[in-house]
This record gives structure tokens, C-alpha cells and sequence, in this order.
């Protein structure tokens, strides 16, 4: 090919390296799975089948970010305003094309735009982070949080043994509490894992990615806990 075509080739290398930089970009134009909402900090293990996300994962791998964006489905949208990227920790691909796919939540985003490449969904976002407080303002987000991750404990013990295996399986036990509560651009922990648990709507699932008030997140939970532990 070197020897033959070298022109040929030099040009295909050229335009495969710009498209690859900007496959690389991970604000603009990034691709999108949509299929179900993710959340931080939680593992999300997909079964690819489809050849528009085959042919995404392939680029995501051949990139090096292995990341993508993951978005619920929303009528007359194809895709919500809010997602959250997944980070590629693992894949076995299967002799027939297919694959399993470990993937783990990071940051929470906001679509700005939508678009398509080759099949498949893509957007330019702008990343969300908590908006961090202090003095009084934290001194009371501080008792709302150990109020509310008590809360979340006592319904994680009465869910029963049986329940609370099922949830450690596919989930793992419930994260401790963070010694600072406002560390992580995404909150605590354990919120997130509580929402992979809780069988929640999807389009209330993408309100809690686009808070970026914990003490917001947290009266909500509250909300939800109080409704599960009556029913």
C-alpha cells in the first residue's frame, strides 16, 4: 500500500486522524447511547447488539476515551436534556459481532445541541457540578444529609433479607457515609446508589442528574423514601 497508493494512503490517514480528534472531543458532537439513565459512580453493564452502537463502541475504544454519553429515551426529543457519561472499563466481544460492555457513571451533563453520525445519536453538552455552600448553609446541609442517609438505612434493613440480597448482587451494599459531603462534583455516593435501587420513573430518574443542589437531591429523596417506606 506504502509502495502503490502512498498519496491515496497519506489522505485517508489524514482525514482518519481528524476524525478521530474530533471523535475525541468530549463536549462536542459525543456520542450517545440512548436506552436507560445512568448515574454516577454506579456500573452500568450493557448487551450491545445494534451495528450504530457497535460501530460506537468500536470508536470509542479506537479514540482512547472509551467514553460516551448515556441518555433516557423522550418522545419528540429521540433523547432527554440530561445524561450522564459512561466510562468503558471492560468488553467481550462475541464471535458474532455482539458484545458485553462494563461501563461505570461519571459526570453529569446538559445537551445543548442534538445530531446524528452514522446511525447513531450525538450532542454537544456542558458538564454539571453541585454548587458547593459553607458557613451556616453547610451546617445545615450537613443534618439534612445524616438525616436523610438514616432514613435510606432504615428502609434498606426493613426491605427484608431475601430483597436486600437481590440488591447486593446486582447493586452492591449501600455506601458509607462520606466524611465531606461536598467532595465530589456529583454529591454523595450513596444517593446515586440509592436511585440505581429505587424503581423510579425515568423522567424522574433525569430531574435528580440535573439538580445541582444537593440539598435539593436530598428533599427529594426524602420524598421517595418517605413514599416507600408507607407502601
Amino acid at each position: 500500500m506504502e509502495q502503490l497508493f502512498s498519496s491515496q494512503l497519506a489522505e485517508r490517514k489524514q482525514i482518519h486522524d481528524a476524525e478521530m480528534a474530533e471523535l475525541s472531543n468530549l463536549t462536542k458532537d459525543i456520542p450517545i447511547f440512548v436506552c436507560t439513565v445512568a448515574f454516577p459512580g454506579v456500573p452500568c453493564p450493557l448487551h450491545i447488539f445494534e451495528p450504530r452502537y457497535r460501530l460506537m463502541m468500536r470508536r470509542c475504544m479506537e479514540t482512547g476515551t472509551k467514553k460516551f454519553g448515556m441518555c433516557s429515551y423522550e418522545h419528540g426529543k429521540g433523547f432527554s436534556d440530561y445524561g450522564c457519561m459512561l466510562e468503558i472499563l471492560d468488553m467481550e466481544r462475541l464471535p458474532d459481532g455482539r458484545s458485553y460492555v462494563e461501563t461505570v457513571g461519571g459526570s453529569r451533563f446538559r445537551v445543548l445541541s442534538r445530531g446524528q453520525r452514522d446511525g447513531y445519536h450525538t450532542a454537544d453538552i456542558e458538564y454539571l457540578e453541585d454548587i458547593k455552600v459553607d458557613g451556616s448553609e453547610l451546617e445545615l446541609l450537613q443534618h439534612l444529609h445524616d438525616s436523610v442517609y438514616q432514613q435510606a438505612q432504615d428502609w434498606y434493613h426493613r426491605v427484608g433479607s431475601r430483597s436486600r440480597e437481590h440488591i447486593n448482587r446486582q447493586h452492591g451494599s449501600m455506601p458509607d457515609k462520606e466524611a465531606d459531603i461536598q467532595a465530589s462534583a456529583n454529591g454523595p455516593a450513596w444517593c446515586w446508589w440509592l436511585l440505581s435501587v429505587l424503581q423510579l420513573d425515568p423522567a424522574y430518574q433525569t430531574t435528580f442528574l440535573s439538580l445541582t443542589s444537593l440539598k435539593d437531591r436530598l428533599g427529594h429523596l426524602r420524598l421517595v423514601l418517605e413514599y416507600f417506606s408507607q407502601s
